[in-house]
Order: C-alpha cells, then structure tokens, then sequence
C-alpha cells in the first residue's frame, strides 16, 4: 500500500505561505532570520574564488537558499585543501556559506522564503512577463506590417523612377552621366527633325492659299517653317542673313563643375573685418536732451593732414561711355556663337519654329472640323471660287496631313526634349536634375 505521506496535496498558490505557518512547517517570525541570512550573504559574497559559475549564481537579482547549497558544492571542490582529518574545513569561505545554510535550514527558514518568492512570481512577475510578451507581439505584427508597407511604397518608387527615365529614354544606372550623353546625340536628332520638316510643303501651301482667298493676305505666312521646309536645319546665321557662312565656330560646351562653391571656397576679401580707423572715419552716437540717434562722421589728421577737407567745386571729369554693337567684330561671313547653332538648337528659332507649328496644326483642325459637318451649304457656296488646291482636298487627306504635323510637333515639346534642351542650355541642370530622380527614388 502506498505511503500516505507520499500523497500530492493540492494548495493554492496564493495560500501556500498561511499554509506553512498554519502547519507550524515553518517559524513566524521567518521574516527577522531571513533579514540576518541577507546580511551574512552579502558579507560572504565579498570574497569569493574565480569560479564561472558562482559569477552566474551571483549575477541574479536575489539569491536565495538553493543557490547557496549550489555554492557550498562548488567551495567543496575550491576549498578541498583546507579540509582537515576530521572532514571540517578551516577555509572562511567555507565556513561562512555553511553557517547561511545552516540558518536557512532552522525552522525550514528556506520554505517560507521559497514560497514568499513563488507567490510573487506567480502573482505579479508571470503577469507582468505575460504583458510585456503580449506588448512585444503587437510591436511585432505593427512592424511586419510597416515593413510590408515600406517594401511596397519601394517597389511603387521603384517603378516610378523607372518610368520617369523611360521618359528620357535612359536605363538609370548613372542619370547625370546618361543625360549628358543624350545631349551629345540631340543635334542628329534636330537634324532628323529638319529633314521631316521638309515633307510639310503640302500643309504649308495649303495653310498660304486658304489665308490668301480668305483673307487675301499679301505677307508671307509660316516664314521660318517655309525656310526650313526648303533648306532644313540649317544655322541661326543662314536664316538670320540668307547667306551661307563660310566658316562655322560653334560655341564650346560648358561642362558642369564637379562640385558647387561652398562657404569655405568663397574669399570673403577683408569685408567686414576694417576698422573705423582704416577707413579714415570716426562714428560717434551723441545723446543730448533725449535720444539722439545721428551719427557723426569724423575724418582723422591721417586722411587730411591736421587740415580740413577741401570738399571744391570743381565738377567730376564726365565720363564716356562707348556702345558697341554685338557681333561687330565678328568677320563678315563667319557664324559664331549664337548664329553657330541650328535653327532648331537656337532657342529663339526654335520657338518661332513651334509656334508656327502649332499654327499649322489649329488651322488643319479646323479644317477637319469644317469639313466633316454635313449640309452646310454656306460653305460649299463659299469655296467654289477657291483654288483647286482647296476645293481638291479630302477630309481624310487633312487628318493625314494634320498627324505629320502633331508627330513632327509631339517630338520637339516632348518632356525628353525640353529637359534636354535645358541641360544643353546648362550643364548644371544636369546635376540639378539626376538629384531629383535620386529623391524620387529614395523618399
């Protein structure tokens, strides 16, 4: 039969130290010899062997009685020869620990702490533990949730920068450097553009008639498109002159500057640091009768030599100032300059040009409107004494002429083209601009 006094008994947690007192298992006034066991463990810890694990034991926010048997096994081995014939150890240490295990073991002193530390765990600590693993879950999903958030606002970057060089047509490996080299190819590029211009003599004799028989206009329309329609990209000088330039200096190219001036590079001069001495006045604020804020400009005895200022009336020598026109040392038909660049590379041509474009294209717009409404019978009246060149022409035939012209149009104002004749104006935009494809990507 089974030992009756080997039977679990169920207690609970919170009642487990009234339990032991009641059963008179241990003393009540436990709480005074736990005092003096503290006292006697902080003494001992004082002067303790190099052992790794009594480090770790000690290391513990609170020892108590089991700990305190593990050390006295470890001094057992630490202290073996200090032991004498009758198995006592002459070793303080020794001593000191056993007599803490001695004290703990009075009265079951250790089971009434044991359990004092058991109902605080129980209690307080596994709550508290409880909380603050629920707190680091919840900081957990929070992070995988913002890192899920973060990767995808990279992606959606990602994809926005490479569409935004799409747009320029480079792969983005290296943004100022790609740029700069799609500058280099712009001028082949504007010739291209010159060459089509050349297939818009239907549009542009057309565009000529109408305005002649509607208005009977007697100036010349379309002036730079007709120039460039017969003789393509050719220089600023050529149109400007109507003479070909028997030599052609193009302006060299600017390169941008590695990096841009700082406080440091700047020479300040000696710019506010002279005294009133070296600049030969004295300042002075004089107070009389209240506030007086003039100042008083003195000159020194340096300056006038002991005498005073001889301020004159003789008038100031005048001074002749000589307006030279520009491009008046420029050899007679040599392009230099701004007259070096293309119609198309000139910025001022270059608009004149689009904006001749854009005419073009309202005028074949209207005309494709006009022509696609259907019993007007005012306008068929109207245009049967118009030029063959008018009355010959289909509506289909404009549209196809009006898609030469937003094709030739969309080209030159495309965002690639206008970054790229920016950069060509400066370098520096360049820099300018592969900095803010870096923020696109990085914010």
């Amino acid at each position: 039969m089974e030992n009756i006094q080997n039977l679990p008994i169920d207690i609970h947690t919170s009642k487990l130290l009234d339990w032991l007192l009641d059963r008179r298992h241990c003393n009540i006034k436990w709480q005074s010899t736990v005092k003096t066991v503290r006292e006697k463990i902080n003494a001992a810890i004082q002067d303790m062997p190099e052992n790794e694990e009594i480090k770790q034991l000690l290391s513990g926010s609170y020892i108590h009685y089991f700990h305190c048997l593990r050390i006295v096994e470890i001094l057992k081995g630490t202290e073996a020869s200090s032991k004498n014939i009758f198995g006592r150890y002459s070793s303080q240490r020794m001593k000191d620990w056993q007599e803490i295990v001695s004290l703990y073991e009075a009265d079951n002193v250790y089971l009434a702490e044991v359990a004092s530390l058991l109902i605080r765990n129980v209690s307080y600590e596994g709550p508290a533990l409880r909380k603050q693993i629920a707190k680091a879950q919840q900081l957990q999903q929070e992070l995988s949730r913002r890192e899920v958030e973060c990767q995808s606002s990279a992606a959606e970057l990602r994809e926005r920068y490479y569409a935004a060089c799409k747009q320029y047509g480079i792969s983005g490996e290296n943004v100022q450097r790609e740029l700069q080299a799609l500058v280099k190819d712009l001028p082949s590029v504007l010739e291209e553009v010159g060459r089509d211009a050349a297939k818009l003599e239907e549009q542009i004799q057309l565009y000529a008639a109408f305005t002649n028989f509607v208005c009977d206009w007697s100036e010349p329309v379309l002036p730079m498109l007709t120039f460039s329609q017969k003789t393509g990209n050719v220089t600023f000088y050529e149109w400007r002159t109507g003479k070909v330039p028997s030599l052609v200096e193009r302006p060299a190219v600017e390169e941008a500057p590695p990096d841009a001036a700082t406080e440091s590079t700047i020479d300040w001069g000696d710019f506010g640091h002279k005294s009133s001495d070296d600049l030969g006045v004295t300042a002075g604020i004089t107070v009389e009768d209240g506030i007086n804020w003039g100042i008083s400009l003195e000159p020194t005895s340096e300056d006038t030599g002991g005498g005073s200022i001889d301020r004159g009336d003789s008038e100031p020598a005048p001074v002749e100032i000589e307006i030279v026109d520009t491009g008046t040392d420029c050899p007679e038909g040599v392009a230099r300059g701004d007259d070096a660049l293309s119609i198309l590379e000139n910025s001022q041509s270059r608009s004149q040009f689009i904006d001749e474009l854009m005419e073009l294209e309202v005028f074949l717009t209207q005309r494709v409107t006009e022509m696609g409404e259907e019993g007007d019978v005012v306008a068929m009246s109207q245009f049967q004494l118009a030029p063959s060149v008018i009355q010959n022409q289909t509506r289909e035939h404009i549209r196809d002429l009006l898609s030469q012209v937003q094709d030739l149009l969309a080209r030159l104002t495309s965002l690639r083209m206008q970054h790229l004749f920016m950069i060509q104006a400066s370098p520096r935009y360049a820099d300018y601009h592969s900095i803010n494809f870096k923020l696109l990507f990085f914010l």
